[in-house]
């Protein structure tokens, strides 16, 4: 016999709600009313099999704010390490999620600026720290390049937080940059150097800085200026380690810096160095002991800088490197549940990557990514520019590199297409600085973007054969994804500008403007 709809009698109407839901309901309700900070978690699986505490309601006020920035990094980043993390360990059409895409509010942001709907770093920071629209190559600054905007981390330090700025390329970059300095031009690096050591915040660190005694090397350096201004610095691993809370505001400058003096590639990190969730776990530990709470931003750099180069293996290998800095701040928020917000967000995409190849049609082959041992940077340093110093023109041969080519990125040359040949023997000979055809500079920039021809070439290649695809080797102007874990993680969902990231921010630190 049927039973009947406890609250009518009558059929089709709502099945009953048992009782013991609505006492569960009932309870629930109460305490968050009795504790209105309080944090309601709920049970998620990862990918690994395990359980995680994810937080999926909160109220209150965020007293700790961490504000994570791929620079670069839009889906197709995220999803080629997604891909790439499975295909290393499965042959299974699956996806191992990454710890920051586990997070339960996600959005879509835009990222045009004030004069073009492909920005650069430099205004699509500035509309994530201030809340304004400028023209790329301007920093904190409106269009006109007459009046200065305030940073959220200005803001902050002003309520009584403490500040810190990571990133795994110079301090005096853009990103970081967009924290703490106003110039009209991202150029002005020892400008934005001295405007690092007077903002006062305490602590900074990651990559160098690019002209620490001015373009003309004949200014003040700025690392004495800082010490002078009472900061710490260290560039060794043993003073960086022994750093503690109490050892005042701090400047930490990794110890191996690679291109321009950033910090070494994921991929050519040596067991020993320091990473960027090394910089992240200290700036949690130097900073949190504060009544009013922290703002901390860590910048994922060298991601945009691999897909600049079109090298995926690199790129993908500093998205993972990236996360690793995330689970950091996601193991603070655990023990800081009621008053923690954790954002992950991209300022634009880079070098227009796809998941899909023309070659390899439907197929993809993210295993043979594994195999690239360098990237593209150290292998100009540790082969190619060796062998062109060391070769004269008329005795370079590319069956000279055949075997470090598939030492380094695992690309046998023997079972390439007699097209892929074509190009990378053609490639070579521009390396070795030969002109073929036409002048170099013709057509320089559109087959290599600036690059060395070989390496990009055989990046391109490889990760060809993997079925990954590039469109370009500046930013292009897809909107990026936003990630939020945490105190009023809500106002991050839906579809929204940069420029609106500053005032979620704002509205969840409750400052006032």
């Amino acid at each position: 016999m049927k039973r009947k709809n406890e609250l009518s009698g009558k059929s089709g109407m709502r099945p009953a709600i048992s009782r013991s839901w609505i006492i569960r309901f009932s309870i629930t309700v109460a305490i968050l009313m009795l504790f209105p900070g309080t944090t309601l978690f709920a049970k998620a699986k990862a990918d690994n099999g395990t359980e995680q505490n994810i937080a999926v309601a909160q109220t209150g006020q965020a007293k700790y704010v961490f504000l994570f920035i791929g620079d670069g990094m839009a889906m197709s980043q995220i999803s080629s390490t997604e891909v790439y993390t499975t295909a290393r360990s499965s042959s299974d059409i699956s996806i191992t999620r990454l710890g920051f895409t586990r997070f339960p509010v996600s959005g879509l942001t835009t990222t045009y600026d004030a004069g073009t709907f492909i920005t650069d770093s430099a205004s699509a920071i500035t509309a994530i720290a201030t809340g304004n629209k400028t023209l790329s190559g301007v920093l904190n600054m409106d269009p006109g390049k007459t009046k200065s905007f305030k940073t959220i981390a200005e803001y902050a330090h002003e309520a009584g937080m403490k500040i810190g700025v990571v990133s795994s390329v110079t301090l005096d970059h853009a990103t970081p940059a967009g924290f703490f300095a106003k110039v009209p031009s991202r150029s002005n690096y020892y400008d934005i150097a001295v405007q690092m050591v007077k903002s006062g915040f305490e602590y900074f660190a990651g990559g160098g800085l690019l002209q620490p005694t001015g373009k003309n090397k004949d200014q003040r350096d700025v690392i004495q200026m800082a010490k002078d201004a009472g900061y710490t610095f260290v560039n060794s691993k043993a003073e960086f380690d022994a750093l503690r809370p109490g050892s005042g505001k701090i400047i930490a400058i990794n110890a191996t810096l690679q291109d321009s003096g950033s910090m070494p590639y994921e991929l050519d990190r040596k067991a020993d160095d320091l990473c960027l969730a090394d910089y992240t776990n200290k700036g949690i530990e130097l900073l949190q002991d504060n009544p009013e709470g922290f703002f901390l931003t860590v910048e994922g750099g060298k991601i945009d800088w691999a897909c600049h180069a079109n090298d995926a293996g690199a790129a993908i290998n500093d998205v993972i490197a990236f996360d690793n800095a995330i689970k950091a701040a996601v193991d603070f928020a655990q023990t800081h549940p009621r008053d923690t917000l954790i954002i992950v967000t991209g300022d634009h995409e880079t070098g227009g990557m796809t998941i899909g190849f023309a070659g390899t049609q439907y197929d993809t082959f993210f295993d043979k990514v594994a195999l690239q041992k360098k990237s593209f940077i150290a292998f100009n340093a540790d082969v190619l520019t060796p062998y062109k110093k060391n070769t004269p023109k008329d005795k370079a041969k590319l069956e000279d590199l055949i075997l470090e080519i598939k030492n380094t990125f695992g690309l046998d040359y023997n079972t390439l297409s007699d097209f892929q040949k074509e190009q990378l023997q053609f490639a070579f000979q521009r390396s070795m600085g030969d002109e073929i055809e036409r002048p170099v500079a013709e057509d320089q920039f559109l087959l290599y973007g600036g690059y060395e021809p070989l390496t990009v070439k055989i990046t391109q290649t490889m990760n060809q054969t993997a079925g990954i695809g590039w469109t370009s080797y500046a930013h292009t102007g897809v909107p990026v994804s936003t990630f939020a874990m945490g105190v009023h993680q809500e106002l991050f969902s839906g579809y929204y500008d940069n420029t609106d990231i500053f005032k979620k921010i704002v509205s969840a630190m409750n400052i006032k403007l």
